[in-house]
């Protein structure tokens, strides 16, 4: 199949699109004239060589990112008429792709079409079950005689603003919006098809110290504990002066969210590791769909453009000041003016392969990924040769328990986050503490048999947290694939696996006695011990999967980027994982979604100001 190329998502998560331009597929070699349809011969694809390609229905199956993708195929006179998606469980967004090549192969006549920028996975998967179902009519493919398709309307050579956005992730949109807000004209620049980067795929939490939630839940809470937490988790390798305007910011941003741009949040909380206490709220469906949607929207009400599947390449300065972003669409060169300000929101870099092993070797193509493939360093790439600073690009964070064969993260598994599951490895016994630091439980992990970790949780458990009716598409799908079992008996859901009964029975009944106790006297389990009691009793095997990268370029409290020298790089600001020096070593569990918030608006404030 063709490599993955421009093809427009025409989704709600995009709010302006301005097309570049395209070309027809070739020519096949056959033509509706030369070929005989299936009316002209009552022999099957099993019994003689297919000359048409005979009328019907055809299901086939491919393997997304979310999991099995279903579709059913219509064909007549030798022409696709119609392609219907009957199962899936791909992020909304990345699903949207498929509508797109659904929409492509239909216009075209053709099942090999280029996928979509941005939503790889999601693309193959839909590709694959439509070549499946296309197996099934016993045709070669090169029978569907090919349609010319519209060529794409060229955009401008280009376009000016009083500030340019480079990337639509959470970070991107927050920033336009605050600079709208302050009176700006606003572009944002996403190379992808889609807007929201590695937000949308998240589960969207956010730490937010002194929260509404804690208040009734009666948690003490503080912007200084949270600063304290910070340092703590980054092992003190964080810049003091950004992680004390994150901790004295993150709560107005959680306002903000909620009551500006709308974002709806559930009314509880996950305790993730490395807080010191439960402070992390939860948006609507504990996905970062509702953070995208809903900045969007705000975005759009403002009148901010964004220009998608356009890629920036470079930064231009005059007389020191960075004034314009240069960019691609299919090969169009295209100017972004900027009279006020650039700000580089363009993510991290842990779809970068060979970044990622040039800054820690450790981090190669054996590790899986949960990022977003646009994450791949653009931004730090281009604001280096203008002489920026980059500061712990050697910090490359993995999240503990991911899908095994895919990298995927696994939001079944929050049932770890509300305290209601343990961490087992072959041998059926507990290794660390499961509301450790990321870092912490992922080293653990790689050092138990096959590199991987059983999470073990009990049918009250599963009731309680709800994981499997609020993610109910990727629990029915962990099952089907066997990652995830459930079972009447320990035995039974061990057996699965191949993880020793006798030892995980011993481990459940040793950590029931410390829930008793009050006292976990092996890891020293922070929050509220539960016990397990009956079952069913449900085991998800887990691997860790490269999630957060902590290095990027050195910004100030202004978000300014700065030089090699600590010295301003008049008219550039930066916000988010693009940046570095906040978490250390290692970022806190929902701390990226507060990161993004309060830099993004800082970013916006003062390029609008131009300060």
């Amino acid at each position: 199949m063709k490599r993955l190329t421009g093809i427009l998502l025409s989704s709600a998560l995009v709010l302006s699109l301005t097309a570049c331009s395209g070309s027809a597929p070739d020519e096949t070699s056959a033509t509706a004239a030369e070929t005989t349809t299936a009316a002209q011969t009552e022999a099957t694809a099993a019994e003689t060589e297919v000359a048409g390609i005979p009328d019907g229905t055809y299901e086939g199956e491919g393997t997304g990112k979310g999991g099995t993708i279903k579709v059913e195929l219509t064909i007549k006179d030798s022409e696709i008429t119609d392609i219907k998606v009957l199962e899936h469980q791909e992020t909304p967004g990345y699903a949207d792709a498929m509508d797109k090549l659904r929409e492509t192969m239909i216009a075209t006549n053709q099942i090999d079409v280029d996928m979509v920028s941005g939503a790889t996975l999601s693309s193959t998967g839909f590709l694959q079950a439509v070549n499946n179902a296309f197996e099934k009519t016993g045709a070669a493919s090169d029978l569907l005689v090919a349609k010319a398709a519209a060529a794409a309307e060229e955009k401008a050579d280009h376009y000016d603003a009083d500030v340019i956005v480079v990337g639509a992730g959470g970070a991107g949109l927050s920033a336009a919006i605050t600079a709208a807000e302050d009176g700006a004209k606003v572009i944002v620049v996403e190379k992808m098809n889609n807007t929201g980067g590695n937000t949308l795929i998240s589960g969207g939490e956010m730490a937010a110290p002194g929260n509404w939630l804690q208040e009734g839940e009666g948690i003490d809470d503080s912007a200084d504990q949270f600063y304290e937490d910070i340092l703590a988790g980054g092992d003190n390798e964080n810049d003091p002066e950004l992680v004390r305007v994150l901790a004295d910011n993150a709560m107005d941003a959680a306002i903000w969210l909620r009551d500006d741009v709308k974002v709806q949040f559930e009314d509880y909380m996950l305790f993730f590791g490395g807080h010191s206490v439960k402070r992390s709220l939860v948006p609507l469906n504990a996905s970062g769909v509702e953070l995208i949607e809903k900045l969007q929207a705000k975005a759009e009400s403002l009148g901010v453009e964004i220009h998608t599947n356009t890629a920036a390449v470079e930064l231009v300065q005059t007389e020191g000041k960075v004034t314009a972003v240069k960019a691609q669409c299919d090969g169009q060169d295209i100017t972004y003016n900027a009279s006020k300000g650039v700000i580089l929101a363009t993510g991290g870099f842990g779809s970068n392969l060979e970044m990622r092993i040039a800054n820690n070797p450790d981090m190669d193509e054996k590790i899986l990924s949960t990022n977003s493939v646009g994450s791949t360093g653009d931004g730090i790439v281009m604001a280096e040769a203008l002489g920026a600073q980059t500061v712990d690009m050697q910090y490359i964070q993995t999240y503990p328990t991911c899908d095994p064969e895919t990298g995927t993260l696994l939001y079944v598994g929050d049932v770890r986050l509300e305290g209601r599951a343990i961490l087992v490895n072959l041998e059926g016994k507990r290794f660390v503490e499961e509301l450790e630091r990321r870092d912490v439980i992922s080293m653990a992990v790689k050092a138990q048999t096959g590199g991987v970790s059983y999470m073990f949780w009990d049918e009250a458990s599963m009731q309680a947290s709800g994981v499997n009716a609020s993610h109910k598409k990727e629990y029915d799908n962990l099952i089907e694939r066997g990652i995830l079992v459930k079972a009447d008996t320990v035995e039974e859901a061990a057996a699965h696996f191949g993880i020793d009964a006798k030892e995980l029975q011993a481990t459940i009944d040793r950590y029931n006695q410390y829930c008793a106790d009050g006292k976990d006297l092996e890891f020293n389990k922070r929050g509220e011990l539960t016990a397990f009691g009956d079952g069913p009793y449900y085991i998800m095997k887990t691997t860790p999967a490269i999630h957060h990268t902590m290095g990027g370029l050195k910004i100030n409290t202004k978000a300014q980027v700065l030089t090699t020298e600590n010295e301003v790089i008049p008219g550039l600001y930066a916000a988010g994982e693009v940046t570095g020096d906040i978490h250390g070593t290692n970022r806190l569990g929902s701390d990226a979604i507060a990161d993004i918030t309060v830099f993004g608006r800082i970013a916006g404030h003062n390029a609008a100001a131009g300060e």
